[in-house]
């Protein structure tokens, strides 16, 4: 945990995992008239900037909404260039993940990826596996009902191997078959855009999470603002179904 946060912030109180559900790059991009590719080039820089600060804050886990299992029905086109504007970031960060101790992952269906994705991806990972400091989640053709229906799969095939009780089945067991395996949930879901819906994800995960919904378009989504969101969640009353003794 950084020792030099800023001025109003507890070390305690920094959420150990943040997800983000970055929206808003289209509109960004429409509002300018400009083509949807600006967008989504100006988002990715939006990425670099909330990574550099999550790590400075001592967030210890990231999880970003980068490619959803239903954006494969976009235009073929606009698919192409997401995964070129995402081989390029992993090319531009890969440096400062090494640097500064950060380990990259990736859940979701990334057998669907191009080939050349899922090297790059997999290269870093392996490159960076034995950094300890922040891990940064790439969820890549993730869709949460896809990934509870697999657990679900997994579970009935160890149940029908024997090496299950289903009398005996705890809510571990059946974490323990999701992407996010050996991760802790989300403290803090942050959604940009104005949309207020969760768009299928990590609906296991985010059941006692906080959640915050920013107007702000995703290529607007500035420090400052990232900054005044985590000040806020240190004043959240997290209670998780219980009530703290008066």
């Amino acid at each position: 945990m950084n020792s030099e946060l800023p001025e109003g912030f507890s070390a305690e109180s920094i959420p150990v995992h943040v997800a983000i559900i970055m929206d808003g790059n289209g509109r960004w991009a429409k509002k300018r008239l400009m083509n949807r590719v600006k967008g989504h080039e100006k988002g990715s820089e939006t990425v670099r900037n909330v990574v550099r600060t999550s790590r400075e804050m001592g967030i210890s886990y990231l999880s970003l909404y980068a490619f959803s299992t239903e954006n494969w029905d976009r235009p073929k086109s606009e698919v192409a260039t997401l995964m070129s504007l995402l081989r390029r970031f992993l090319a531009s960060e890969r440096e400062e993940m090494l640097e500064n101790n950060i380990r990259l992952n990736a859940i979701g269906e990334l057998d669907r990826l191009p080939d050349k994705v899922r090297s790059d991806l997999e290269n870093i990972m392996v490159e960076t596996a034995g950094n300890t400091g922040m891990v940064l989640t790439l969820c890549l053709s993730y869709g949460a009902r896809d990934e509870l229906t697999a657990a679900m799969r997994a579970v009935a095939i160890k149940v029908g191997q024997g090496l299950l009780n289903p009398e005996s089945l705890s809510q571990e067991d059946l974490a323990g078959h999701l992407y996010t395996a050996g991760m802790p949930d989300p403290d803090l879901l942050i959604r940009t855009s104005g949309e207020m819906r969760l768009s299928n994800f990590m609906l296991w995960q985010l059941a006692y999470t906080e959640f915050v919904f920013s107007p702000t378009l995703w290529p607007d989504f500035s420090e400052q603002e990232y900054l005044e969101i985590l000040k806020g969640y240190q004043e959240r009353d997290r209670r998780f179904g219980k009530v703290k003794d008066a």
